[in-house]
């Protein structure tokens, strides 16, 4: 998935731009509006935790039946699953791919699409984010 606010990664005279803040990004990342609406409504809090993890897991998925938010509540699980990752297993951090594409990465260099994570979650329920994230962090 493309994230436009992420922009174009070369200043106009195609050298490199100054790398944004990795906090800053992950911070922007870590905002997840849509789903944070969602899990509020439902009487969930999400604190970056396994544990908000396991709670959106157990959600009755109401958001499925409205096709035209399913994809941006897909994404915004995507975004805080990872940055639950990001935050919890020591040496993960956000990659920004060509393209735009967000991955996490470990320190082994293995790289985990938890946008796409998120949308299948969303669409189906399955995986569920809390196994995702002990995939990873046993990885």
């Amino acid at each position: 998935m493309n994230f436009s606010f992420l922009g174009n990664r070369h200043g106009r005279s195609g050298d490199a731009a100054p790398p944004a803040s990795s906090e800053g990004i992950a911070s922007l990342l870590a905002e997840c509006e849509l789903l944070r609406s969602q899990a509020s409504g439902a009487g969930v809090g999400l604190d970056d935790s396994v544990a908000s993890l396991e709670a959106l897991d157990q959600l009755l998925p109401r958001w499925r039946d409205d096709e035209e938010s399913l994809p941006w509540l897909g994404n915004d699980a995507g975004l805080y699953l990872g940055t639950v990752i990001v935050r919890t297993v020591p040496g993960a951090s956000w990659e920004i791919l060509p393209g735009s594409r967000l991955v996490v990465r470990l320190e082994s260099g293995r790289e985990f699409d938890v946008v796409a994570a998120g949308q299948e979650w969303a669409a189906s329920g399955a995986p569920e984010l809390s196994q995702v994230y002990a995939e990873v962090a046993e990885a």
